[in-house]
């Protein structure tokens, strides 16, 4: 139930202002969150929040129960470019990325029904 986005085209300064407004929230409040917040990040962060829905149904959990209990925005690859100033001067520019790790997991009243199931189905010892 992670998802992972490498290489995302803005710095992580900017795509931390989106990913702390979502972290702790369930599923579907984050979704809410990200379709109607106006910044860059927010589609890609959609994006691998499906990602991680969807890797979570492959592992067989129900998509109400589940919240966003880890994102971190760490810093990726850096382009460096040039930029020409007075007097014949050059100035470097970094074009900094970002990658965003995300983690799924299940709400408490899941979790007990899941401890439940396991003990039944332990088999005995004689």
């Amino acid at each position: 139930m992670k998802a992972l986005l490498t290489n995302y085209h803005q710095s992580p300064r900017k795509v931390r202002l989106v990913a702390n407004l979502i972290r702790g929230k369930s599923v579907p409040a984050a979704r809410a969150a990200l379709l109607y917040l106006p910044k860059k990040s927010s589609p890609a962060l959609s994006k691998l929040l499906d990602s991680a829905i969807a890797n979570a149904r492959n592992a067989g959990a129900n998509v109400e129960n589940l919240f966003i209990k880890k994102i971190t925005v760490d810093k990726g690859a850096v382009m460096r470019r040039a930029r020409p100033f007075a007097r014949g001067r050059s100035g470097s520019i970094r074009k900094e990325m970002s990658i965003v790790f995300l983690e799924l997991g299940t709400t408490v009243k899941e979790q007990k029904t899941k401890n439940k199931k396991q003990i039944a189905k332990k088999p005995k010892k004689i």
